[in-house]
């Protein structure tokens, strides 16, 4: 081959592969530019320069304190104890003694006086349920005095009392405590008693010995 044709060969050649890269260039669809896509940008961590505090949940508003009642506190107005013998030390002997009183305080003083506090009360319990019964008469007196009920009655009268004693003293704050009803006898609700050293055989509800005594309904 001539060196002439050489170089005619490469000379088309070359054209050739301008030509095409020429063509390459204008169209749109022949070749794609690839464009890398943007990276992911994270958002920027902001700081705060103050403290973030959590507000906490609100409390419920404490109720106002309850008034706590006295439990020994007395709103009838009489005397609070915590035992017969106290209540009976801590009862005022009135000034004046009515009638009714001093017939209850005698039948008291009479038939119990060497008895125990809760001998008297039953004695002076007996005397009060008899007069609201409606068996009975209505009244102390009426129940002291009533014929053939208490041995110590004489001639429609009571003997003569020391009413300086301590025992009439008791007797009267006791016929207080009955006729308030502000403590019950161990018997409440007899109307019948009788001395323990005597058997009368009485058909009735037996409800107990309280010293000497024995108590019925």
């Amino acid at each position: 081959m001539s060196l002439k044709f050489k170089y005619a060969s490469a000379f088309c050649v070359a054209a050739t592969f301008i030509t095409a890269l020429a063509s390459a260039n204008g169209s749109g669809a022949a070749a794609q530019v690839y464009e890398a896509p943007a990276a992911l940008v994270e958002p920027a961590v902001q700081f705060s320069s103050q403290p973030v505090v959590q507000p906490l949940p609100r409390q419920p508003e404490a109720a106002p304190d309850a008034v706590i009642a006295d439990d020994n506190s007395d709103t009838g107005g009489g005397i609070s104890a915590s035992s017969l013998a106290q209540l009976v030390e801590d009862t005022p002997i009135p000034t004046e003694i009515s009638s009714e009183l001093n017939c209850l305080a005698g039948a008291i003083y009479f038939e119990a006086k060497s008895e125990t506090l809760a001998g008297q009360l039953a004695v002076g319990r007996v005397i009060v349920a008899r007069s609201k019964s409606g068996r009975f008469p209505a009244s102390y007196c009426g129940v002291v005095f009533q014929p053939s009920q208490f041995s110590f009655v004489r001639g429609g009268a009571m003997p003569a009392i020391n009413r300086a004693s301590r025992d009439w003293q008791d007797a009267v704050r006791i016929a207080e405590i009955a006729d308030s009803g502000s403590w019950k006898s161990p018997v409440e609700g007899a109307l019948y008693f009788h001395a323990a050293r005597v058997s009368p055989g009485w058909r009735m509800t037996r409800l107990a010995q309280v010293g000497a005594h024995v108590f019925y309904r």
